[in-house]
């Protein structure tokens, strides 16, 4: 059992419930824990016996450049995707600054 942390991605975002956020866009920082069983990977030193933080990054980008009026909206989204993304992962915490 173990972590794996994604600290300070920064965005440049459309989010925002009003129209000038929406259409400026904004600076956003996203920080992404999750708990995952990575014991395998720690005798085999394989990938495909982890959870590759490669795809959680590509999850957070994808969400983060889709624009939506409430951060809350997009770390659900981020945080479903996540879960659908890998059995591995059984916990999971966001946090994303504006």
């Amino acid at each position: 059992m173990g972590k794996i942390i994604l600290e300070d991605i920064e965005f440049h975002s459309f989010h925002g419930y009003y129209p000038e956020e929406q259409k400026i866009g904004g600076r956003f920082l996203v920080n992404l824990e999750m708990d995952t069983a990575f014991e395998d990977a720690f005798h085999s030193d394989q990938l495909e016996d982890t959870f590759n933080y490669e795809t959680a990054y590509k999850i957070v980008k994808e969400e983060m450049e889709k624009p939506s009026k409430l951060i809350e909206h997009v770390a659900g989204r981020i945080l479903d995707s996540i879960f659908k993304a890998s059995k591995l992962i059984w916990a999971a915490k966001i946090k994303i600054s504006k």
